[in-house]
């Protein structure tokens, strides 16, 4: 099971991995888990991003449609009218 914090930052691995601290001690569990795995860029700098088995999680939770709360598409992007 994962902590508030674990899934928060699951989410924002999803979303935004660019701003996310390489530091964050979320990030071990989650690597630990095979949750995230670090990718390195082409600068050299390394960037988290989700595994095929972290992007099962966030869809187990969403619901099979993808649909997290009523008027929502996916974490953080509203549907369209």
């Amino acid at each position: 099971m994962l902590t508030p914090h674990e899934f928060a930052t699951l989410m924002l691995v999803r979303e935004g991995p660019d701003q996310i601290d390489p530091g964050r001690a979320e990030l071990d569990t989650l690597i630990e888990r095979h949750f995230v795995a670090m990718a390195r860029l082409e600068s050299g700098r390394q960037q988290p991003q989700l595994t095929d088995d972290g992007e099962t999680v966030l869809r187990a939770v969403a619901g099979a449609d993808g649909a997290c709360a009523p008027g929502v598409r996916s974490f953080g992007a509203k549907r369209r009218a």
